[in-house]
């Protein structure tokens, strides 16, 4: 790269572009100068053109020069408005998109990190806010596709409806308005009454509300319904139909946390566009016709011809002034999906990583899991009742926020009317300790609780600022009470389970265990907060506000799991995913008490892990979390855990946003945990384990650990082998390998996420197999697995300290090729001579399902373990009466379903079989075959010209055959005939 030509572009974005001051163009070429050494690693590890990483270069300097530069709040108001730009105006001038945008930076940070820090301080990771916006931008994107559709079904024509134009350029101009309006409205609650990062059911209730202010004024000629013969609006009493009880069951939410935020809503109108609210009840006009209006505020000319303009232009200028000094997201892009920062496609022309972060961003995003296209039969997602579009029984179709909606529903319902201290059944095992402990449990769980969440108490604010910051601490405090009640429902079942291995009921080894108790109350924080879709407080903050670790943590989730029945399926694919983070690379993190485990388990690695500073501090007593919460009067800082500082930046589409990646819903069934009582995890490491044959409760624990660590990496190995379509005995030996350098060379884990370690394995395997398999073909698929991030080959740690070279730190991040030949080679030469792949020389088109890999060891390797069985990948069946089995889709299938040339030939679950016709009425019709009580044999027709069966080698066939996209899209009747199964 040319270096001086480099600087003279970024100089020119940010004079010509962005046209910024010179003392700006002076602090971005600053850090710019200081972190531009890293771009050339950026190229070659995420392969993309220099071009490219250019421009994701330039935006992440004047990002990070846009939040890091201005410390204190006095020079912030000094800085001119014209000087300051937003985070929108970088993309555009870098011509990126905002989903790309949040992706990469994730690299930048963990390799600008140094710098970042020398530059700015300490604290410039929760300045730079980098996950936050990141969530509040993924929040705002479901949030504005649920708005849309909502409006969209309210108040646009039937027929337009029947003819899937959903875009405001196709509806009337006042309507295209009001849907503007609406956001807009929705807008000013985020930035007036809500906090700055509001959680996603918070979100929803606000755009439920603006919902219901839309219908009391949007003009009866504009609506899509009839009020009161709707099947929406199901909630009626005698003075009319209840709107917001309606609006409440159609997606979920609380009518007493809608009121309160209705009521929020008016008060913004009131006071913004400076309208007089009425009564509803005193108002005569038509849009309030059969709607009971107790309770209903009105505001007289809101949305009428004469002042609806005026009242428009003014919540846009409302939101022009509210927003002008932060530099953020310009939020009413959302409501133009065309936009160009939200459009995904290409940085150089081609599909790159389409089945990548598209693919995680769609899981999200979208409103099923269906991929349609121009080319696939057109469907409806809902039924016609009196000619009016709507489901039958008043709910909404399920998406992202209805499924948050419905989580937070349970909550409601299971633990919010629970008790707030301990039931008499839990206080029974408290007292039948050695000594009650019951004062301790209540004390301790008020402690941490306000240390998870803390309240400001800052009484100085004024205006829409104290607004919001009363609103948090009403928040905060409903999320303790929540946390402290689930956390009390579940160790009582815990101890219930505990005296029944131990038969007896004196649990004191438990229940005065401190870190256990911490790990409970933070694994109930964890999942209240995911309950609510928090912007904030992602993980792992709970970790350093309780002072535990994520070894610790991991003891407790499979038991958490187990123990409360009524867990929500989404919340449990949140802890399995968590559980899968914590095994796959935090618990190796410096400062994990894995490592102070470790050295009594495994004396030989004390050398290395005392060398490499390792070992977590003690854990912060109780009353020193107690003394910090009254020093810093309850403000939003951490105590310091035993861990560094996490620089995971895993994807928040994953933290909390529930999708399944290969390995979540497996992770029980690989535990070994439920035979040993729970005492006996959280003893100290010295102390013999009861059950554990002469073990030390270290060596039982590190085991156990092991073995989960192990299973976990069979997933990913199955995975990347099926995808690169490697044979069978390759993947054996992979896995064989993996599992010798866990149990000899363990210090290669040290500070590594296990994906580095699998991902070396498959080169050197393949290589000795000699087998064409290049890094980048490696790190290429690697990158289309739903857990797959860049970062974990692009920066991969090394210690440096015996080989310090040329004014090197002692410690570095590197890419994985040099981490292969300088760290990886060196540690496992010996263990390669145990290895004979001198006959796994082949590919194959697929590899034989892992519960089916009875073939043994790979020839010539006696020692190569059998690939262990992985639960959920055989047909389960999901009729007890009838002979109806599903299967999880393999990944290569996925990879062609996804593509462009391919995704109209597959017909998927919630996509009609049939042109024109909802695909309800396909499942409903096999839903009630399967529910006939007759016993007669009547096979369902599936075998119709508009929908049949495929042959998955037909499919395969056709994947590549261009000329059939022109085929289909101009012959409805070419439909692809069926073939028998293959066998």
């Amino acid at each position: 790269m040319d270096g001086d030509a480099f600087e003279a572009r970024f100089t020119d974005l940010c004079k010509k572009g962005l046209s910024s001051d010179e003392k700006t163009c002076l602090g971005a070429m600053k850090l710019f100068k200081e972190t531009k050494h890293l771009v050339s690693s950026n190229v070659s590890s995420a392969e993309r053109t220099v071009e490219e990483a250019e421009r994701f270069w330039f935006s992440f300097v004047l990002y990070s020069l846009n939040r890091l530069s201005e410390k204190d709040g006095d020079s912030a108001q000094q800085k001119s408005d014209e000087n300051r730009f937003t985070l929108c105006q970088i993309l555009r001038a870098t011509k990126l998109n905002i989903v790309y945008f949040f992706e990469e930076l994730r690299q930048f940070v963990v390799k600008a990190g140094l710098v970042l820090t020398n530059m700015y301080g300490e604290d410039w990771e929760s300045r730079l806010e980098a996950k936050e916006m990141q969530a509040n931008f993924e929040h705002l994107t479901l949030i504005s596709k649920s708005y849309k559709r909502a409006f969209w079904e309210l108040f646009l024509s039937s027929d337009a409806n029947i003819g899937k134009q959903e875009s405001a350029t196709s509806a009337p101009d006042y309507l295209s308005k009001y849907h503007r309006f609406g956001w807009l409205l929705f807008l000013a609650l985020r930035v007036h009454a809500f906090s700055r990062f509001a959680d996603l059911v918070t979100c929803a209730n606000g755009f439920v509300s603006v919902l219901a202010i839309l219908i009391l004024h949007v003009p009866i000629c504009y609506r899509n319904f009839k009020i009161n013969d709707s099947p929406r609006f199901v909630k009626k009493g005698e003075k009319g139909v209840d709107l917001l009880a309606s609006l409440c069951n159609m997606y979920d939410a609380s009518e007493a946390e809608l009121r309160r935020t209705l009521k929020m809503t008016n008060k913004l109108m009131e006071d913004i566009l400076k309208k007089k609210p009425c009564p509803a009840f005193e108002c005569k006009t038509e849009t309030l016709e059969h709607i009971d209006t107790d309770g209903l505020v009105y505001f007289e000319g809101l949305l009428e011809e004469q002042s609806f303009l005026s009242n428009l232009s003014i919540l846009e200028n409302n939101y022009n002034n509210a927003t002008r000094n932060r530099g953020d997201l310009d939020e009413r892009l959302f409501i133009n999906e065309e936009d160009s920062l939200l459009v995904f496609g290409s940085l150089s022309g081609e599909d790159v990583n389409i089945s990548g972060i598209k693919r995680k961003f769609d899981s999200i995003a979208s409103p099923s899991k269906t991929i349609t296209s121009p080319l696939s039969p057109h469907c409806h997602r809902a039924s016609h009742v009196n000619g009016v579009l709507g489901p039958l029984n008043g709910k909404v179709a399920s998406t992202p926020v209805s499924t948050a909606m419905t989580t937070a529903k349970w909550l409601r319902t299971f633990i919010c009317p629970l008790p707030s201290r301990p039931s008499a059944e839990l206080q029974h095992f408290l007292s039948s300790c050695d000594k009650d402990v019951t004062n301790d449990v209540i004390r301790r769980a008020h402690i941490i609780l306000e240390a998870i969440f803390p309240c400001s108490h800052d009484c100085s604010l004024t205006g829409s600022l104290r607004s919001a910051n009363l609103m948090d601490d009403t928040w905060m405090e409903q999320r303790r009470l929540e946390t402290l009640k689930l956390y009390y429902r579940v160790l009582e079942a815990m101890c219930t389970a505990e005296a029944q291995i131990l038969r007896a009921p004196n649990l004191t080894p438990l229940l005065t265990n401190e870190r256990f108790h911490r790990c409970m109350l933070a694994c109930s924080a964890e999942l209240v907060l995911a309950t609510h879709k928090t912007a904030t407080m992602l993980f792992p903050t709970v970790l350093g506000r309780t002072g535990i670790t994520a070894f610790d943590l991991s003891k407790v989730i499979e038991s958490f799991i187990r123990h409360e029945k009524s867990l929500p399926r989404e919340l449990k694919r949140h802890l399995n995913s968590l559980e899968e983070r914590l095994l796959e690379s935090m618990v190796w993190d410096k400062g994990s008490s894995l490592y102070n485990t470790l050295i009594v388990a495994r004396p030989a690695l004390s050398s290395e892990i005392n060398r490499l500073g390792l070992l977590a501090e003690p854990m912060p007593s109780l009353d020193a979390i107690a003394m910090h919460i009254n020093f810093s009067g309850g403000q939003n800082g951490d105590v310091r855990s035993p861990k560094r500082q996490c620089t995971d930046y895993r994807s928040v589409l994953v933290e909390r946003n529930s999708f399944t990646s290969p390995a979540k819903d497996r992770l029980l069934a690989f535990s070994d945990l439920r035979k040993a009582p729970l005492q006996s995890v959280f003893a100290s490491p010295t102390r013999p384990n009861p059950v554990g044959g002469g073990e030390t409760c270290a060596e039982t624990g590190i085991n156990i650990f092991f073995s989960k660590i192990n299973k976990l990496a069979a997933v990913w190995i199955n995975g990347m082998v099926e995808r690169l379509q490697l044979s069978q005995e390759i993947r054996e030996s992979v896995y064989f390998l993996f599992q010798q350098i866990l149990s000899q060379r363990t210090s290669l884990f040290f500070n590594h996420h296990i994906d580095q370690i699998i991902l070396c394995c498959l080169y050197v395997v393949a290589k000795l197999s000699q087998l064409e398999l290049p890094f980048k073909e490696i790190t290429r698929n690697y990158r289309k697995q739903l857990q797959g991030r860049p970062e974990v080959y692009c920066s991969v740690f090394v210690d440096r300290s015996s080989t310090q070279q040329n004014g090197r730190t002692r410690q570095d991040h590197v890419g994985i090729v040099a981490f292969y030949n300088t760290k990886f080679i060196p540690a496992i030469k010996y263990l390669l001579e145990e290895l004979d792949l001198s006959r796994t020389t082949t590919r194959t088109t697929q590899v034989p399902e892992s519960n089916n890999s009875n073939d043994g060891p790979c020839p010539g390797s006696p020692k190569v373990a059998s690939f262990p069985s992985l639960p959920d990948m055989s047909p389960m069946k999901v009729s007890a009466k009838h002979n109806v089995y599903v299967s999880p889709l393999r990944a290569s299938k996925m990879d062609a379903l996804i593509s462009h040339s391919a995704r109209s030939y597959y017909a998927c679950v919630g996509e009609s079989t049939r042109a024109f016709q909802s695909p309800s009425k396909d499942l409903t019709a096999i839903n009630n075959q399967l529910n006939s009580t007759r016993n007669i044999r009547i096979k369902l027709k599936f075998d119709d010209l508009e929908g049949g069966l495929v042959s998955d080698s037909m499919v395969a066939n056709s994947l590549y055959l261009q000329s059939w996209s022109h085929t289909l899209a101009s012959s409805p009747g070419a439909a692809l005939k069926s073939e028998q199964p293959e066998s």
